[in-house]
């Protein structure tokens, strides 16, 4: 029990974490989980209209303000977009658009690859389809809502070449026109990059960029981890072997128009089966750390030190109630100041619960509390967002599997 006691009290004492060299690895230190009793959060249902909700991203379409939701239904081949009600509407079914129709899609996003002020939605596709795809919106704000405004065209450079997992816009060459970040899976898999041509409408001049051999993406994300002033991306690697959570170093606008590589870094988790991660600071002391969801029922806590090196921790979570993890979310669900986490779950059968989250506590064990109880079976990643203006975050995500759909969880926490 003594290394436990010890991670116990790094965990716990916020000065000591920058005592670790990056020049050597140091053993992945167990924190202690215990389960504690809490209420289920109520579920409220956006659209379980389609098959296979596949995700859940962000993005301001129609510009009133309210972030709207876009998701692709995997099973039901359709990529749809949710326009924020206000906050007296969110309990209900949420007007929604179908903005392309596409075999398997896995991931899609809101971006402005024109910028012209006006948010486009990007789709990956897996299974047989293996595209990547644009779908941008014709007419005035009014006609959002009506499917037939929409256009979806290939992004030619990736037609039925990869299983597309994930993707992310980034300004990569400092040129006009969005770039974007993609990831893959599978046979030829990779991360690498679209960058656009002079006139980024043209989706047929789009060139791709590898930058690395993948096994299973399954997170994409871009965040400035050098202090450079661009972008660098964060991933999670879940198969193959060369499996773990990464980051590739952006090497500027100016090598990035010459094609050069991108340095890899590793973060943690190397040899493990990682799933979705995030990136916020958990232990407040100002660096930007990570945390990823692991097979078959851990949270990987990877603590930034000063000297860029990683310090890892690992919460095993109690499965007796619970499917596999999935998918994390750093957030403070109960505003006390300190980071919780939040998670979700496949393999969610019988009264196995699909969402929950753990709670920090400023000194001992996290506590592991249940939020959506037994409904669901394969939940995905999550977004915290306060929908009901009440003050406390809530959690939107999807369910796969059981025809749950696109919903959310409303945080039972009292008004501040």
């Amino acid at each position: 029990m003594a290394g436990l006691g010890m991670a116990l009290m790094v965990w716990a004492t916020a000065s000591s974490f920058g005592a670790v060299s990056s020049s050597s690895r140091v053993a992945v230190l167990p924190v202690s989980v215990t389960s504690a009793p809490g209420p289920t959060w109520k579920r409220h249902v956006i659209d379980a209209a389609s098959k296979g909700a596949d995700g859940v991203k962000l993005g301001d379409l129609n510009g009133d303000g309210r972030l709207d939701i876009v998701t692709g239904w995997e099973e039901g081949g359709e990529v749809r977009v949710y326009l924020h009600p206000g906050a007296s509407q969110t309990r209900q079914p949420w007007p929604h658009v179908t903005v392309g129709k596409v075999a398997s899609p896995e991931d899609a996003i809101f971006a402005d690859l024109d910028g012209d002020g006006r948010l486009e939605v990007i789709s990956c596709t897996e299974g047989k389809t293996r595209t990547v795809f644009g779908h941008r919106f014709h007419g005035d704000a009014q006609d959002l809502l009506k499917p037939g405004r929409w256009s979806t065209v290939a992004f030619a450079a990736t037609s039925n070449s990869q299983q597309w997992m994930q993707v992310v816009a980034m300004d990569l060459d400092g040129q006009p026109g969005g770039d974007l970040m993609l990831a893959s899976k599978g046979e030829n898999a990779s991360v690498g990059w679209l960058q656009a041509p002079s006139q980024s409408d043209e989706l047929t001049a789009w060139t791709f960029h590898r930058l690395r051999k993948a096994g299973w993406i399954m997170s994409l994300t871009p965040h400035d981890l050098d202090g450079d002033g661009d972008l660098d991306v964060v991933f999670s690697d879940r198969k193959g072997t060369h499996t773990g959570v990464f980051w590739l170093e952006n090497p500027g606008a100016n090598a990035n128009r010459e094609h050069l590589p991108w340095r890899e870094h590793a973060i943690g988790g190397l040899g493990r089966e990682v799933m979705f991660a995030d990136i916020a600071d958990v232990n407040r002391d100002g660096l930007v750390d990570v945390a990823v969801a692991m097979k078959p029922k851990d949270i990987l806590v990877c603590l930034r030190q000063s000297d860029g090196g990683w310090r890892e921790l690992v919460l095993t979570l109690d499965g007796t109630n619970i499917g596999n993890a999935k998918a994390v979310k750093i957030a403070d669900v109960n505003r006390d100041g300190w980071a919780d986490l939040l998670f979700t779950c496949e393999g969610a059968t019988g009264e196995r619960e699909g969402v929950g989250w753990l709670e920090r506590q400023s000194q001992g064990p996290w506590l592991q509390r249940p939020l959506g109880g037994p409904a669901g079976v394969k939940f995905d990643l999550m977004q915290v967002l306060d929908l009901d203006d009440d003050g406390n975050l809530d959690v939107i995500t999807c369910e796969e599997s059981d025809g749950l759909g696109v919903i959310w969880y409303e945080n039972p926490a009292a008004r501040p």
